[in-house]
């Protein structure tokens, strides 16, 4: 990047910042056609008291802040609507830091019932969780977009294997509660046999921020950069005889052939010229490189994201040992994986997996994807995470959650813990409600991923050193293999049984999951595999006999010489 794009960017993220707040409840657009164009604040007053709501988008994509503004301004001058049970799939929190997301709504009393698939962004509504003034309940973003789907069609209920064995499996862990129950509201899961039976309350209101409407009400997704559970949470709402209502940055001229939405099923739209289409960048000047109209360069887009989250310090730098992590578990995915494999990418360490396959030019090898919707193109990382760069088209959650169960490849996520039966939890990071995390599309994605390749540090706080071609533990911190992991999201019993192929990907080498257990594969040069592994893990690992240990190549520690079209990662040591 030349100085003056960065620049230009820095000034992009200022003005941002500065004006991050701006709203105008009472802005309503000039003489128009349809009275289904209301104010925020008038859309605020159509609110019940007890209504269950439904608000579409993910993290920084779509959100639908004008809303969340006007129900927070509503709630704050006249404690109505009150008792709300909201609903939502991806996370539409920002930890407090940015306003005009789902946190808006965190006050005492606003919801009754919190249920999500993710929650660690959304602290608000988790130190309402602590303090026990609302009841906060998760269960994965496929099934909750599948049952979206379902009451369209009248079905109250979805049954699926997904999330078998976990915590939210009452045989095996506390259903959908994630803290103490208040009032008593239900788990939204109960086992049923050989599976889960999972249900939804009934979606009242469903809200969306989408890019255009004509002057008839007729909605456009034409320049979004995901369009998440729009038509499903549309459908939901239109068979319980409830509201739609959309959030727009601008009305258009009618264009047939591109109706996303016929006026029909919105009922109401509100106005806003400062909606977003991804987190910074506001619709009225959408970034073409998130849409399936764009044709950046791949690379040069990589690096404008990639500038702007770590200016605004949400991508970790990483260093030498996590590199290296990215190297081990991107030639994995280059052996396990067919070229035109379908890849699902996490956030975090995930993303160093796809930056070396853009960095060594085999981004066209493999079909990305993200939960959100985005087909093809590049998964987009940190405040944007959920669109995708150059994405083939955009589709419904739903309908990519679907795709998971029958063509998803290769899954590469993170970890917080791992067990030595290869149990995995990323949903539970401490004791308290406030550090809790809750299972995204994990759960979904690695019950249908043939391939799952888990990525993170083999400790909390350890000091590593990196000479050369070895890599040295200098100063052990905190297990993360331990014993029995605090909350199952994955379980290793139930991946064994369903015939996946399951690596463990860390800074002292590599682990895979096999029938009788977490079994160590390879170590990287300079790492001791009784000083530095089996007598710094409280996990029972299997090694194999001496001299089957194998010594991960020198290369993937260096980088020197490093290219992934190599056939050889490691090499045996007899």
């Amino acid at each position: 990047m030349t100085w003056l794009e960065k620049v230009t960017l820095v000034f992009h993220v200022l003005r941002w910042r500065f004006t991050w707040s701006r709203h105008n409840l009472d802005y309503t657009p000039q003489n128009p056609v349809s009275k289904k164009f209301i104010s925020a604040r008038e859309a605020a007053r159509l609110f019940p008291d007890g209504a269950t709501v439904f608000s579409s988008g993910i993290g920084g994509n779509a959100r639908c802040s004008t809303f969340f503004f006007a129900l927070r301004n509503r709630f704050q001058t006249s404690h109505h609507p009150k008792g709300l049970t909201w609903v939502n799939g991806g996370g539409q929190g920002s930890r407090g830091r940015v306003p005009g997301t789902v946190e808006e709504m965190g006050l005492p009393g606003l919801m009754k019932t919190y249920l999500t698939a993710h929650l660690e962004t959304t602290k608000a509504q988790l130190k309402l969780g602590q303090l026990h003034q609302l009841e906060l309940h998760t269960i994965p973003q496929g099934v909750m977009s599948l049952l979206l789907e379902a009451q369209g069609t009248g079905a109250r209920f979805l049954r699926t294997q997904v999330g078998l064995g976990t915590f939210l499996d009452p045989r095996t862990g506390r259903g959908s509660i994630v803290n103490p129950p208040g009032t008593g509201t239900a788990s939204f899961v109960e086992a049923d046999r050989d599976a889960l039976r999972y249900t939804l309350p009934p979606i009242d209101i469903a809200l969306m921020n989408v890019p255009y409407a004509d002057e008839e009400g007729n909605l456009y997704f034409k320049h979004a950069a995901t369009i998440t559970e729009n038509i499903q949470s549309i459908q939901a709402v239109r068979k319980n005889k409830g509201l739609v209502m959309a959030t727009v940055s601008a009305i258009i001229p009618k264009s047939p052939a591109d109706i996303s939405v016929p006026a029909e099923d919105v009922d109401y739209i509100v106005v806003n010229p400062y909606n977003e289409q991804v987190a910074s960048v506001l619709q009225r000047n959408y970034w073409p490189l998130f849409t399936p109209e764009g044709d950046a360069d791949r690379k040069e887009a990589v690096q404008r994201l990639k500038f702007i989250n770590n200016l605004l310090k949400i991508t970790p730098v990483r260093s030498a040992l996590d590199q290296i992590m990215g190297r081990l578990a991107a030639s994995i995915l280059v052996r396990e994986v067919p070229k035109g494999g379908m890849v699902n990418i996490g956030i975090g360490f995930p993303e160093e997996v796809a930056r070396l396959l853009v960095e060594h030019g085999l981004e066209d090898d493999y079909l990305f994807t993200t939960e959100a919707g985005s087909y093809g193109g590049l998964p987009t990382p940190g405040i944007f995470f959920g669109a995708a760069i150059n994405p083939e088209h955009l589709e419904p959650s739903s309908v990519m959650f679907k795709r998971y169960q029958t063509d998803l490849d290769v899954a590469v996520l993170g970890f917080l813990q791992v067990d030595g039966d290869g149990n995995v939890n990323v949903s539970k990071r401490g004791p308290k409600i406030t550090d809790y995390v809750g299972p995204g599309g994990f759960m979904d994605i690695v019950s249908g991923a043939r391939t799952v390749l888990f990525i993170g540090k083999w400790m909390h706080d350890a000091e590593f050193q990196v000479q050369e071609n070895e890599v040295r533990l200098v100063r052990p911190g905190a297990p993360k293999f331990v014993e029995e992991v605090d909350e199952i999201t994955f379980n290793g019993h139930e991946g064994i049984k369903a015939g996946k192929n399951v690596y463990y990907i860390t800074n002292v080498g590599l682990f895979q999951l096999m029938p009788e257990g977490l079994t160590l594969r390879a170590v990287f040069p300079g790492i001791d595999v009784g000083k530095d592994i089996l007598m710094q893990s409280k996990a029972r690992i299997v090694v194999p006999p001496a001299g089957l240990i194998e010594v991960i190549d020198g290369g993937i520690v260096s980088g020197k010489g490093f290219r992934l079209e190599q056939e050889e990662m490691m090499e045996e040591v007899g």
